[in-house]
């Protein structure tokens, strides 16, 4: 009997064997009144670290709130997550049995495939929690040729705003917010009270049909003591002067988007968001808030927010991700590792 070749034997060592890492990460679902819907979380912006905020989100609502949860981000092809990459999404079949949505995508450029499965979910109905910069969370070329270039205007026709100007400065100017008058018994604010957050505002005019909940707050300064701050500025979408709180800057809202065809989606969408946002108790409350009312669950009194692992997020910036970190490096039971690689000194922050 002929002896086989060594590398054929060699194959079969199990610590040979090839090594692929997932795409995406699931959150298993804990005990609670979600009992175990999906939820799909979209990562993908350059700035804010939604990579991180979202994860820590997904943790949450898994695992104190009984959602099954999975997180899907921009990957290069070494399987590491590169939020730059926006030509990327990880997994995106998920899609397909997803129950709700939270996203938190900025100026993406999916390929089809990744399109297609998002605008299913959307056409059926699902509810979708939308942070910050999700009122822009598309932007094909007009040479694109598919009709997904459609989707540049998904912020302002499903959400209920695109993308105006930043209204408040970022890193100068923190952001409070004020409950809406007509609000205040509203069940998305249960639990909830002031907001803080250290991204500036956005510049918004919600669509008619939208219901604000929350106003922000130009504060002096980063610290939630700060005054309200008072110069005066001119809104880019007709050029008006107005004083920066006079009036206050809607932030908060919710809406049903009613389609021509196919089924409407309960929708809320927030300016705030960054990862650094998150730190605040009352955001997260918000967003638990949102996921229980667009899931037609009954909101909690006041919900339970605490995170289920460390959560110390990287300050907002553009190119300051953590390198070489992939999906599963958001695994229940562990703290977000530092970078695997130094990052390359960071140019000048576009706005936006």
């Amino acid at each position: 009997m002929k002896r086989p070749h060594a590398w054929l034997a060699l194959l079969t060592l199990p610590f040979l064997s090839p090594v692929f890492a997932a795409p995406s990460i699931t959150y298993p679902a804990g005990p609670g009144p979600g009992a175990g819907r999906h939820l799909v979380f979209l990562t993908g912006d350059e700035e804010y670290r939604g990579e991180e905020g979202l994860p820590m989100l997904a943790k949450l609502l898994s695992q104190r709130h009984g959602f099954r949860c999975t997180v899907l981000f921009p990957l290069d092809p070494d399987g590491t997550i590169n939020p730059d990459n926006n030509a990327s999404v990880g997994d995106s079949e998920q899609l397909a049995s997803a129950d709700g949505i939270v996203m938190m995508l900025r100026f993406r450029q999916w390929p089809d495939d990744a399109m297609r499965a998002f605008a299913a979910a959307v056409a059926r109905g699902v509810p979708i929690v939308a942070l910050r910069t999700s009122t822009h969370a598309f932007r094909f070329p007009e040479a694109h040729p598919t009709s997904f270039r459609t989707f540049n205007t998904f912020g302002r026709e499903v959400l209920g705003e695109g993308w105006v100007s930043h209204w408040g400065p970022n890193r100068k100017g923190a952001t409070l917010t004020v409950v809406e008058p007509g609000a205040e018994t509203d069940v998305l604010l249960r639990g909830i009270g002031p907001v803080f957050g250290d991204s500036g505002l956005y510049e918004v005019h919600p669509v008619a049909d939208a219901r604000i909940l929350l106003r922000g707050q130009v504060l002096t300064g980063m610290k939630p003591t700060d005054p309200p701050d008072t110069y005066r500025k001119k809104r880019k979408v007709d050029g008006v002067e107005q004083g920066i709180n006079d009036p206050l800057m809607p932030v908060a809202w919710s809406r049903i988007h009613a389609p021509p065809a196919g089924a409407g989606n309960r929708v809320f969408c927030t300016t705030l968001g960054a990862a650094t946002d998150l730190l605040d108790e009352d955001l997260r409350r918000l967003v638990v808030n949102a996921v229980y009312w667009g899931a037609g669950l009954e909101v909690p009194a006041r919900a339970d927010v605490r995170v289920v692992d460390p959560y110390q997020p990287t300050d907002y910036s553009f190119k300051g991700y953590r390198r070489g970190l992939r999906p599963e490096d958001h695994a229940l039971g562990q703290a977000l590792p530092a970078s695997r690689a130094a990052p390359p000194a960071a140019p000048a922050s576009p706005k936006q």
